[in-house]
This record gives structure tokens, sequence and C-alpha cells, in this order.
């Protein structure tokens, strides 16, 4: 179990704390009084929902953060240990996509790769040392269920590759103390989902498994419970899936078949 500070709550570092999945987290954690290090890019809107969560400033700390840069990632570790000590937990949840049309027609479409691989690569190198000295510690990564049922070439592949990194990740730990989770959504409510015309939960289903993984530690998590047959079904019948992807996924988001 991953360890607490003398007042009983977890520090928690949350990457793409300031909307959607990341938003729904961070309000969840602190309900049930976790001390947060809340990191994105945009400023105005993190420190206003640190202000939100915990007026005080003494429990939750907004850190404006590129998580693609080497430096900013070293500030957000630096400052969590300056104002707590110490990180309990660190979660991955920044996360991009290519937002209008094919990834092949986009000027950068490796920054998906950038974001949603690397920067949690590096972000669990920083924390890593500290976390396996102590002999405790939880890394928790938002994954897709786009890295189980490929949907799109880009996303797909940052999203493949975090599933892989935690799997093997947890596996190299084992025994060390050190607890390391994927939580997988399928489509939920957010700014990354506004164009897909699909049915869909609030992110707060995906903040709920992750306050659940960090209380009972689990190697993947599936969220909504669904998405777990449509991962059964790629695996079974790819053709079926084929077709699934084309009809409703592809159509309904770049409105071509």
């Amino acid at each position: 179990m991953t360890s607490k500070t003398s007042s009983g709550r977890r520090v928690v570092v949350l990457t793409g704390a300031s909307s959607g999945i990341g938003l729904a987290t961070a309000r969840e954690l602190a309900g049930r009084g976790h001390a947060l290090v809340l990191a994105a890019r945009r400023e105005d809107q993190l420190t206003a929902l640190a202000r939100e969560l915990d007026p005080s400033g003494s429990r939750v700390i907004a850190v404006p953060t590129d998580v693609t840069d080497a430096a900013s990632r070293r500030a957000l570790i630096e400052a969590a240990h300056a104002q707590f000590g110490r990180i309990d937990v660190l979660i991955n949840n920044a996360g991009v996509t290519v937002e209008r049309g094919w990834w092949w027609d986009d000027s950068d479409p490796l920054r998906v790769i950038r974001v949603n691989l690397e920067a949690p690569i590096e972000l669990v190198r920083l924390v890593l040392p500290q976390m396996r000295s102590r002999g405790s510690g939880h890394i928790v990564n938002i994954g897709s269920v786009a890295g189980r049922a490929a949907t799109n070439g880009m996303y797909s592949a940052s999203k493949f590759g975090i599933r892989g990194f935690s799997l093997g990740l947890r596996r190299e730990l084992l025994g060390s103390g050190v607890d390391v989770s994927l939580v997988s959504p399928g489509f939920v409510k957010s700014e990354m989902t506004a164009r897909a015309r699909l049915p869909m939960p609030g992110p707060e289903v995906v903040a709920r498994a992750v306050a659940g993984v960090l209380e009972r530690p689990r190697r993947e998590v599936t969220v909504p419970g669904i998405y777990r047959a449509v991962a059964l079904l790629n695996g079974l019948l790819p053709g079926l899936a084929d077709r699934l992807v084309r009809r409703v996924v592809i159509a309904r988001r770049y409105g071509s078949q």
C-alpha cells in the first residue's frame, strides 16, 4: 500500500489537471483528503482550480508545467518536494491527440508521442529513486482503450506504448513496494472528445477509478466497463471490429467512411 504523510493523506502529483479527466480527478482526490500538486500549461485555470479546492493553499498547489520540457518537469517535482517533502503518487494524465483531420496532415503529429508517452516515462524517472529508496509509492498512468483496440495511428501508438510501459514497469518493480496501475478510459466527455458524436459518460467515472486504484492497487482498470468487451471483440473478431471502427468511430469523428 502506498505510504501516507503523518496526517494520513497521500501527496499526489497530477498532470493535465486543468480540464477533462484531470479536473475531475483533482476534485475527486481533493474530496478524499489527498494533498495535490496540480500540473498543466494553463496557469489561470490551474490556479483557479487550486484555490477552489483549497483556499488556504496548504494542501493543494498549482505548478504551471509543460510536460514536454525537461526543465519544467524537474521544476514540478522540485515544487512538490519543497511544499510537501515527498511524492507518494504520480498520476500521468496529460494527453493530447491530433484534434482535426488526419494525423498525417498535421504539422507536428509526434507531439502526441511526446506528451502521451515520452513525458510520463521521464516523470517516472524523476520520482522513482525516492519511491524505491523508501519502499513505497504509486505510479498511475492514464491509458486508453485505444491502446488495446487501435482507432487512430498516432494516438493509439502512444497509448499502446503507455500500456506496455505500465505493465512492464509494474513487473520491474515487483517486491519494491512501488505499485503501478493503468487506468484505460473509453470515450468520455472531455475537450479531446468534443468532436466525437458518440454517447459518452462524464470524466467523473475515470476520476473514481483513479481514486479506487489508490485505495486498492490494480494492474489495469478499463472504464466504463463496457469497453472491456470492446477490447475483447477486437482480439477475437478483428474484422468485425474493423467495421465498427469505420462506421462508428471514423465516420463520426472525421465525417468520412
